[in-house]
């Protein structure tokens, strides 16, 4: 009996080494049998290695007070001077505020329209009117924000369209100069942007739409299912692994509320509220060449971007929706 428990410990053990050389050979014969995939992929990481982290070298910038003539060992190192200036300064805080606005409702707006949008197109029946539809909902994203932004301007002027539709209406007695109104900028941005990207946004979601099978749609009217149960019963659950991804991508990207709109759009009236993080880092950063405070406000913005994908990735796991990895 203790030979043969013997015999068995040693099998038990050798187990876990066998599966992973197993494992390692069906990984090398994966890639024998994919390398012109992993061919393909080789510039897009020598490009990612290029511009996304040998530039990471950079952030030494943000504990010196960094001098372009000066080479880097003749750098004056501050510590967290430029850090602790940002989080006592109220406008940097202000601009803090406006970029999470700002993103939250560019989230909330982008991830409704484009779900709502994409479930609409995918209930039309007839097919040409459907491709138009599509097609003129995208177009707007292939215009420049120096374009859509002098169209959201001429729009909301003083003689603007808006406002001829308005006080026809009787809603409003005076013309409103609404880029002059900073209460009314946040709501402004996120009707742009939705404006600009609902089309090409619901794209994603009509691929996950197709991917359902139909014959739970045909099972569904056999039992006497109306359209809007069948949408909310098997299309958008449908959806909700995609949902998720992108949900936590977004989360990932919260104080990126973008640069192009606020820049445009904003103006001495609305500044109080036009003004995020990429538009005080170029203003009070890089146009007054204080790179260093430039640095720190962009490295605190990465830095939070990525606790926040890590935490949201683990929250949606905890909760049984599966995540990134």
């Amino acid at each position: 009996m203790p030979i043969e428990s013997n015999t068995m410990d040693r099998n038990t053990n050798s187990l876990p080494t066998e599966q992973k050389e197993k494992g390692i050979k069906a990984f090398i014969k994966k890639c024998k049998d994919q390398q012109a995939l992993l061919w393909m992929t080789v510039p897009f990481v020598i490009w990612v290695f290029i511009f996304k982290y040998l530039p990471v070298w950079g952030w030494t910038m943000a504990f010196q007070n960094f001098k372009p003539a000066l080479n880097f060992s003749e750098q004056e190192w501050v510590g967290l001077k430029h850090f602790l200036f940002l989080f006592t300064d109220d406008r940097f805080l202000g601009v803090l505020r406006n970029t999470l606005a700002q993103s939250l409702i560019n989230l909330v707006l982008g991830f409704v329209t484009a779900i709502a949008l994409a479930v609409l197109i995918n209930e039309l029946t007839n097919i040409k009117f459907k491709r138009v539809v599509q097609t003129i909902s995208y177009l707007p994203h292939f215009l420049s924000w120096v374009v859509a932004a002098a169209l959201v301007s001429s729009v909301l002027s003083i003689d603007g369209i808006i406002n001829d539709i308005l006080m026809g209406l009787g809603f409003i007695d005076d013309e409103i100069l609404w880029l002059g109104v900073g209460e009314y900028f946040w709501g402004i941005l996120g009707a742009a942007e939705t404006w600009k990207n609902v089309g090409w946004n619901a794209i994603i979601y009509l691929a996950a739409i197709s991917m359902i099978d139909q014959e739970q749609y045909e099972a569904a009217k056999i039992d006497g299912a109306s359209r809007i149960q069948r949408i909310l019963h098997i299309t958008i659950p449908g959806m909700k692994s995609v949902i998720i991804v992108l949900l936590i991508m977004n989360i990932g990207y919260i104080l990126e509320a973008g640069f192009e709109p606020q820049y445009l759009l904003g103006n001495g009236q609305n500044v109080e509220y036009s003004e995020n993080i990429d538009v005080f880092v170029i203003k009070y950063g890089i146009s007054m060449f204080n790179f260093s405070l430039a640095t720190a406000a962009g490295m605190f913005k990465t830095v939070i971007s990525f606790i926040f994908l890590i935490a949201a990735n683990s929250l949606s796991k905890k909760m049984g929706q599966g995540g990134l990895y």
